[in-house]
């Protein structure tokens, strides 16, 4: 059997975007027989404590995330004003070090 790992996965702190309930996603995941999964909320680390220890004790592998966003522009400008494209980046922390620097941001 492949394994198979949700890399991008928004919980109910990905506001109007994400619905998944941490403890059931985690039931989900183990139910699902995959034994690990990411945490990407949209811009936000609201959550990532209730998920990391929700999947420990689940003993499911948590990878903290997050999704953050890059511009074309300048944080002064607006949409609307010329020629602004925003994308969307998946953060992954591969260790402690990697978690800090995704707190920073």
């Amino acid at each position: 059997m492949s394994k198979f790992v949700h890399l991008h996965v928004h919980t109910e702190y990905s506001l109007l975007d994400g619905l998944s309930n941490i403890k059931k996603l985690i039931s989900h995941v183990k139910e699902n027989g995959m034994d690990s999964v990411a945490i990407t909320d949209h811009g936000v680390m609201y959550g990532e404590i209730e998920f990391y220890k929700e999947a420990k004790k689940q003993d499911i592998k948590p990878i903290l995330g997050m999704e953050g966003y890059i511009t074309s522009g300048k944080l002064t400008d607006r949409p609307g004003r010329g020629e602004l494209h925003n994308y969307h980046l998946i953060l992954l922390a591969k260790n402690n070090e990697g978690y800090q620097n995704l707190m920073k941001l």
